[in-house]
């Protein structure tokens, strides 16, 4: 598993620094079979030796994949969201701005969400297992498992009841979940404390409203 295109986009690499402010990368999921899952295309606000931080802006074109008669996961039953046929297909970025931020090492990465007017909503830990950069953008494969954190430091778990039919599926293995839930853990820690991520740090922060929506590559939906 994952000998394919996970593995190559993390041999190649793109050394850190190499993304300038405003760059269009894409923020790719991958499978543990090597299949490619969602992409969302970013614009790049710094990037450092260990970690990126990146806008996904609404309207943006992103791909996810969908059932052959077009039906997309949190549409199909929960015995069938993780299992059957899955073929690409185009999709936009509904919801508003969020700012992320992508940890190199860290099994996790949090997201900021905010108002339609700008105003900070909450925190959204994605659990994801990290693997590595190329060229062109981080690649990841998506834990499952996630935190909703919020102003104060309340925290709650999301989608505990999709695990079985995950590791059914074989959409992440019992090892990997438990590193997830680890780091959940660790990051809700962080949270209760009212430390880095949770600490305000971003809250008030604007996209350049000079940037034009990233683009996704045509390949990625054919």
């Amino acid at each position: 598993m994952l000998e394919s295109g996970p593995e190559r986009g993390a041999r190649l690499g793109a050394a850190p620094g190499e993304w300038a402010p405003g760059s269009d990368i894409l923020y790719r999921f991958w499978r543990l079979d090597g299949s490619l899952g969602t992409v969302h295309p970013a614009r790049v606000v710094s990037d450092a030796p260990d970690r990126v931080l990146c806008w996904v802006l609404p309207g943006t074109p992103i791909r996810i994949t969908t059932s052959p008669d077009g039906r997309k996961p949190r549409e199909l039953p929960l015995h069938e969201r993780f299992s059957g046929v899955r073929v690409p297909a185009l999709s936009v970025w509904h919801t508003t701005a969020t700012l992320r931020l992508v940890f190199a090492e860290h099994w996790s990465s949090v997201w900021w969400f905010f108002e339609a007017d700008g105003t900070f909503r909450n925190w959204y830990v994605n659990l994801e297992v990290p693997l590595g950069r190329d060229e062109t953008g981080v690649n990841r494969v998506d834990g499952v498992l996630d935190l909703e954190v919020f102003p104060g430091g309340e925290w709650a778990w999301k989608d505990e009841d999709e695990l079985s039919s995950a590791l059914t599926a074989g959409r992440i293995d019992q090892a990997r979940l438990s590193r997830l839930r680890a780091e959940g853990e660790r990051m809700a820690h962080l949270a209760e404390r009212g430390r880095f991520p949770f600490d305000g740090t971003y809250c008030d922060a604007r996209p350049d409203p000079a940037w034009p929506l990233p683009s996704l590559p045509e390949d990625l939906v054919s």
